[in-house]
């Protein structure tokens, strides 16, 4: 009976793990503009902030499992939140846009331990039986983060500064080192296989690439020549990485995972619709505050439609599935999600405040939805031997494709910022409504994917709660 009272203090220390992740990933998005300002930078520029975030995560997830294995869960997750409190500290201090790109990387790279080494002390100390249980109450405050992040990051930023949005993770962190001194397990893994350094070096180094390629055309002042080489490196280094893989006998990912039909497609559908989908909690607090004169406050509370819809919608989704199957709900979802982020384009001051609140909580459902049934679908076929496996390369797609988004939508902002010169408001406006129409079509062409799905995959909708905590993009 006494383990009881520490479990649920396990759970509780994962959930506000957990938290603390997902608030930091949404709660920067409405305080741009102010950073910009303080910083001396464009607010049309601010997207690396956001990309090195992503990007730093995803780049730790494949390793996450085997360093809590070889180290101790206790001890990493004790240094994911130091990593994490530091980076944030250093966020606050920044004085320079470089500076706080650096400290955005310390804190992704805490970030990126949090959920995976916390879901993995879950899944031991908790039976079979309990684990989708324990899952769905660490799931909760996953949800719950986006859903005041905006928010608070607006009222903190018109109370305060900017600064307070970093320097609020400090008596968490505080709290969280002392708990997990106390109640973490430190068991560690008896055998651990000997990690694939090369083939994480090459995966890590092809995704850096690409996405900087990406920022690069918008934020870093990249030359197309520049951009151009970045790209080749990165794509050569990840057909490198597969090479490698298909002849090592344990690698990172490996590639017989791509002869499940569901997870091949639900991967590359899940890559190719971030890529549209996941720039919206960048871009729609920049329209509201650079082109309609909203506050911040104003701004992050124009996002509660999109996170309350979306919280709405996770109860139908499963009934949904089961009856159309996972190719119609996915295929007319998807065009759905594309249609309403390409609605965006029509935004104008003028029009009332109703017609944004019903916009944004329509495309929160919507998208709420997507990603529920392609992280289930992605996920389902999957045997106990390549479970893990398959759960990280799909967090690395998810954090991937989160940043690539950004740095894609900052691309195509930039690009049509300077065609629409000079650069007035009326001008600005018209930036963002082409480039919301831009990365609406984007989500639009990746329907095509996920029209491979066979018509009769129903089933295996019950993994979605545990699948959901991995995903507040």
């Amino acid at each position: 009976m006494h383990q009881e009272p520490s479990q649920k203090v396990l759970l509780w220390l994962v959930a506000v793990g957990f938290f603390m992740q997902t608030l930091d990933a949404t709660i920067v998005n409405t305080a741009l503009p102010a950073m910009a300002q303080s910083l001396g930078e464009s607010p049309l520029r601010m997207q690396s902030v956001v990309v090195a975030y992503s990007l730093a995560m995803a780049m730790l997830i494949p390793a996450s499992g085997w360093v809590a294995d070889r180290f101790g869960a206790r001890r990493v997750y004790f240094l994911a939140i130091v990593f994490f409190v530091a980076g944030s500290v250093f966020c606050a201090l920044s004085h320079s846009l470089t500076q706080l790109v650096a400290a955005r990387v310390l804190q992704g790279l805490g970030g990126a331990l949090l959920l995976p080494v916390g879901r993995l002390v879950v899944l031991r100390t908790f039976p079979r039986e309990k684990f989708l249980q324990a899952m769905s109450f660490v799931a909760i405050p996953g949800l719950i983060g986006p859903l005041i992040g905006p928010t608070l990051g607006g009222w903190l930023v018109e109370v305060a500064s900017w600064h307070w949005i970093f320097l609020i993770n400090v008596p968490v962190g505080l709290v969280g080192c002392a708990a997990t001194m106390r109640y973490m397990p430190g068991v560690v893994a008896p055998t651990v296989a000997r990690f694939d350094l090369a083939g994480y070096l090459m995966l890590a180094f092809g995704m850096v690439a690409l996405s900087l390629a990406l920022d690069g055309l918008a934020s870093l002042g990249l030359r197309q020549a520049s951009v151009l080489v970045l790209m080749i490196f990165g794509l050569a280094s990840l057909v490198a990485y597969w090479l490698h893989a298909a002849r090592r006998p344990d690698p990172l990912f490996p590639p017989r995972l791509f002869s499940v039909d569901t997870l091949r497609i639900g991967l590359l559908g899940n890559l190719f619709a971030r890529l549209g989908s996941s720039c919206m909690p960048f871009l729609i607090p920049l329209l509201l505050q650079v082109t309609m004169g909203y506050s911040p406050l104003q701004a992050g509370m124009m996002m509660l439609p999109v996170a309350v819809a979306g919280m709405s919608m996770k109860r139908f989704t499963t009934t949904l599935i089961t009856r159309f199957g996972y190719r119609q709900v996915l295929v007319g979802n998807t065009l759905l999600v594309g249609v309403t982020m390409a609605s965006f384009g029509l935004a104008a001051p003028s029009q009332p405040l109703w017609v944004h609140v019903v916009q944004l909580a329509v495309f929160g459902a919507v998208n709420s939805l997507q990603f529920t049934a392609m992280n289930t679908v992605t996920l389902k076929d999957l045997g106990h031997d390549m479970a893990s496996s398959g759960n990280s390369l799909l967090s690395m797609v998810q954090m991937v494709a989160m940043g690539m988004g950004v740095a894609a939508a900052g691309a195509v902002l930039a690009a049509f910022t300077d065609f629409f010169q000079p650069p007035g408001t009326a001008q600005t406006l018209q930036a963002f409504q082409a480039t919301f129409a831009c990365m609406g079509l984007i989500t639009v062409a990746s329907a095509g994917i996920f029209w491979q799905l066979s018509p009769q995959d129903r089933s295996g909708t019950q993994v979605g709660a545990s699948v959901d905590a991995g995903d507040h993009g």
